[in-house]
């Protein structure tokens, strides 16, 4: 194999492609876990793209941008601030409280393991700059202070033993150690964010540092990468795809490149045509928000239906889990993970290594939705929203009627799809028929 073969211009890394791998993985755990778990706290307000945001960050759900938002000097966050810790008390303050003394990487694995992750994308450094690796540029960092574990280093490895691929998350525009002037906009990240060549060198060198230290099979860069060192953008491509030849890097880099499109709850835009990831956390918050409790979370139900119509559309489902300080993970979460990888066993077949049919989801004047993934001959339809006793819907160039009552199911046909095996998958832990074939 040519350890060079990326060099590091643009035309040479634009011949990248997205890794088969990655394309077959279509469910992903993100982790958001720092210095802001101690505080843990946020309101309950919006999904990310539902207000305007001058209004987002006044109320920001996100724990993890707990600096910030104490740092703007209003809302809620900032009031909680006050009456809990008072005026005097830093950010870095909250730095010895975070211990870390029940995490278990190990179980942490299994967990997700059994979820049915294929791949996990940690933050190594989210904005307030507090890196959850050992780092010769810091010593602002999880080795040195808080846990004082290489927290990267020892998750990836039990990833790894797990059989799963790791992926890195990096915060390469925003760093408040740098430059922390309050972020009252979206215009306010670009404009006032680490301007200088200083963190622009800082943020190269530990990107590469990353990408030597651990080989992430995910590069996740977050915001966006800083304009004063952009020539150097096809430096670090190069160098990550030579090192990692199976790399995959998401589309935060200035709008400049990427492997795969991003969405974040209601922000951003995809489509079936390029390979995306939808991210988000189960509650509105990445970071663990003790405000947010089990009716807060997304339900199984509607969790389930996110991924399979974020598959049926091309993309993959990057799941966040917000553990708090001690190193737990909490039980609500867990048990959502949990019933996803009970759901996913069962449905194993139309959801890993499918690829987008040319049917395109749809809603039916019933209210039924399908979606439709194919895969070695096979068209897999995910009925969502059918109610009790009788269902019919028309696929094209079949009609089928499904009746069910109690556990069992009868599929109806009247004509079936030509050259294609079909499998009706339901929203329960049941498939609702196995599959037939054509006659």
């Amino acid at each position: 194999m040519d350890n060079n073969k990326f060099k590091p211009t643009w035309e040479s890394i634009k011949t990248h492609t997205v890794p088969k791998w990655y394309d077959d993985a279509k469910f992903g755990i993100f982790i958001h876990w720092g210095i802001y778990a101690v505080p843990a706290y946020a309101p309950h307000t919006y999904e990310l793209g539902e207000v305007d945001s001058k209004e987002w960050f006044a109320n920001n759900p996100y724990a993890e941008w707990y600096y910030n938002s104490i740092n703007i000097g209003k809302g809620s966050t900032y009031e909680h601030h006050i009456q809990k810790y008072g005026k005097d008390f830093k950010y870095e303050d909250f730095i010895p409280m975070w211990k870390a003394e029940n995490w278990n990487p190990e179980e942490w694995a299994e967990i997700f393991k059994e979820a049915g992750a294929e791949y996990v994308v940690l933050t190594t450094k989210h904005h307030d700059g507090f890196c959850l690796f050992p780092s010769k540029y810091t010593h602002f960092n999880s080795l040195e202070m808080g846990p004082k574990r290489d927290i990267t280093g020892e998750l990836t490895k039990t990833v790894r033993d797990e059989g799963m691929r790791m992926g890195l998350y990096y915060s390469g525009l925003i760093d408040w150690q740098f430059a922390n002037d309050p972020i009252f906009e979206d215009d306010d990240m670009y404009a006032t964010a680490c301007p200088t060549f200083a963190y622009a060198d800082y943020s190269y060198n530990q990107m590469n540092e990353l990408v030597d230290h651990y080989a992430p099979s995910v590069f996740w860069n977050d915001i966006g990468w800083p304009k004063q060192s952009e020539y150097m953008m096809p430096y670090f491509f190069a160098h990550y795809y030579n090192h990692v030849p199976e790399g995959v890097v998401n589309d935060r880099f200035n709008k400049i490149y990427h492997d795969f499109l991003t969405k974040e709850y209601k922000a951003g835009s995809v489509n079936r045509k390029e390979k995306w990831e939808m991210c988000r956390g189960m509650g509105f918050s990445f970071g663990y928000n003790a405000n947010e409790g089990d009716d807060q979370l997304i339900s199984v139900k509607d969790l389930i239906s996110l991924l399979v119509e974020t598959v049926a559309n091309n993309g993959n489902l990057l799941l966040n889990i917000g553990p708090r300080a001690d190193g737990t993970i909490p039980e609500e979460q867990v048990r959502r993970l949990k019933i996803l990888g009970s759901w996913l066993k069962v449905n194993h077949d139309g959801i890993y290594g499918t690829r987008c049919s040319k049917r395109v989801s749809e809603l039916l004047d019933n209210g039924i939705e399908l979606h439709y993934k194919e895969k070695d001959g096979i068209l897999n339809v995910f009925a969502d929203h059918l109610q009790e006793g009788k269902n019919e819907f028309v696929i094209k160039d079949y009609h089928g009627e499904l009746r069910s009552f109690d556990a069992s199911v009868e599929m109806i046909l009247e004509d079936t799809i030509e050259g294609l095996k079909v499998i009706i998958h339901n929203y329960s832990s049941e498939k609702y028929v196995l599959g037939f074939t054509q006659k």
